[in-house]
């Protein structure tokens, strides 16, 4: 009887873990038990952090516009600038509050004007 070579699905699938774990140092990207634990873990970061980012980033835009409104006497506090902002239903989110404090701040006067009126 002939030889039979076996093996190519799994061989498949391993060197596609490979791909995936290619910039990983030492055995992490060497050997297949190490590399599926490595891959497992760094999908687990990743999903986690995703969710994360966006708390840190909303956390810094916050930061951005207290510091705007209260260095310059527009508002006392951050949370009432939001609160007058809701209720002249002026709907701007925070990321572009944060850009227009930074950026163009006398924009900001004029929002701030807009809704002491």
């Amino acid at each position: 009887m002939t030889r039979i070579k076996r093996g190519y699905i799994a061989r498949r699938r391993r060197t596609k873990i490979r791909l995936f774990a290619s910039t990983f140092r030492g055995a992490h990207s060497r050997l297949t038990r190490t590399i599926t634990q490595q891959k497992i873990r760094a999908l687990v970061s990743a999903h986690r952090d995703r969710g994360r980012q966006k708390r840190d980033f909303r956390r810094l835009w916050i930061t951005r516009i207290n510091a705007v409104i209260r260095e310059n006497k527009v508002y006392s506090s951050y949370s009432k600038f939001i609160h007058n902002l809701y209720k002249r239903q002026l709907l701007l989110n925070r990321k572009i509050l944060a850009q227009i404090a930074i950026l163009n701040k006398s924009c900001l006067y004029m929002i701030s004007n807009e809704i002491i009126k």
